[in-house]
């Protein structure tokens, strides 16, 4: 499944320029806990959340240190940490460093950049531009979604088969990396590859097959030097028959 499918689409953003009180304002009459923050033009600059809210000198809850604590931080820290407690306007206390994950990524992308980097939510970006955001919820309703769809019927499961059968007679695919899983005549290829010419061997294969109405590209290639792992060409994710 990609990211795309489970994401909530258009999500309630704040401007850079705003209050940082219009800003707890929305997060508050919408029941959010963070916010995307983006220009003008849509693209996303960064992200407010509400621990950005915790050191505010209107709470009396800035930031106090021993003096060997002063003495030892440097002053641009001590200035930072100033501007974050005394700043009114959102780009003054927003987190620039912002994780975000493509349109077009597969789901276990999105949930290992949530594990790495311990966070709930990431906005979700195509051309630079912010076009949703998922969080751990929508992941919790895509799994509803999958729990409420259709059985396989018995035509996808010859199509699979049939996807199997001619992907086994190939030398490129017998390690059995590449796997096929038909729902709905929708052809979804999973599994890891360590040449990029095996994707395209394996889509042609599987577009071949009587049935197959698209194909959803979910292999993952792995650079034999380094183990590396990457995610498919973000062009190539959906192919669809004529």
């Amino acid at each position: 499944m990609l990211v795309e499918s489970a994401m909530t689409p258009s999500p309630i953003t704040v401007c850079s320029s705003s209050t940082i009180f219009e800003a707890a304002d929305i997060m508050l009459a919408n029941r959010i806990s963070g916010l995307p923050v983006v220009d003008d033009k849509g693209v996303l600059v960064g992200i407010i959340t509400e621990g950005d809210f915790l050191r505010r000198h209107e709470l009396d809850t800035n930031q106090r240190r021993s003096w060997l604590q002063s003495w030892l931080a440097s002053p641009g820290k001590i200035a930072d940490e100033y501007v974050r407690a005394h700043g009114r306007r959102v780009e003054e206390v927003m987190n620039t460093q912002v994780v975000a994950v493509g349109l077009k990524a597969p789901l276990s992308d999105a949930v290992r950049l949530m594990e790495r980097h311990d966070i709930k939510r990431l906005p979700v970006i195509s051309d630079g531009r912010l076009v949703g955001i998922i969080s751990r919820s929508d992941l919790l309703r895509a799994l509803m979604k999958i729990e409420k769809l259709p059985a396989p019927s018995t035509e996808d499961a010859q199509i699979q088969s049939a996807v199997e059968a001619e992907l086994a007679k190939q030398s490129w695919s017998r390690n059995g990396f590449i796997r096929c899983q038909v729902r709905n005549g929708v052809a979804e290829l999973v599994g890891t590859i360590f040449d990029e010419r095996e994707r395209r061997a394996a889509k042609v294969a599987t577009e071949n097959v009587p049935g197959v109405k698209a194909i959803a590209d979910n292999l993952t290639w792995i650079d034999p030097y380094y183990g590396v792992a990457l995610p498919p060409p973000v062009e190539e994710e959906l192919a669809s028959r004529s």
